[in-house]
């Protein structure tokens, strides 16, 4: 069985909400790169590496017209997109291509030999 693809348009900030907005096929990687420096001239000048505004699209086709759409728009419209989901402007890939961290807790609980008994007999 196929899997079914994803297109997304996302805008990547600077802290000063410098917005940038673009279109790709893999979004975690597409934010790594732009964190890395790995972006446009324009990204890298204005340190636009923070992920404010995703929407997911199954046709690359509706992708690329929403980007052109919103890259269209006056910046007032573009602030007002983020705003509405995002209203802090919070980075959406905080901790996106960190190491991962796993930890083990053992409860007394969680012993196989502690498992609740249902008496149905005296019902």
């Amino acid at each position: 069985m196929a899997r079914e693809r994803s297109y997304y348009v996302y805008i990547m900030a600077s802290k000063s909400r410098v917005v940038y907005v673009g279109v790709t096929g893999f979004l975690m990687a597409r934010v790594l790169r732009h964190r890395a420096g790995e972006g446009g001239k324009f990204t890298r000048r204005y340190q636009v590496y923070r992920l404010v505004y995703s929407a997911s699209f199954r046709n690359v086709g509706d992708a690329i017209a929403r980007e052109t759409e919103i890259k269209g728009w006056r910046r007032e419209k573009k602030v007002a997109l983020i705003e509405e989901r995002n209203p802090t402007w919070e980075d959406l890939a905080e901790g996106w291509g960190e190491p991962a961290v796993m930890k083990v807790s053992r409860t007394t609980d969680s012993s196989p030999g502690l498992r609740p008994v249902r008496n149905d007999k005296d019902l």
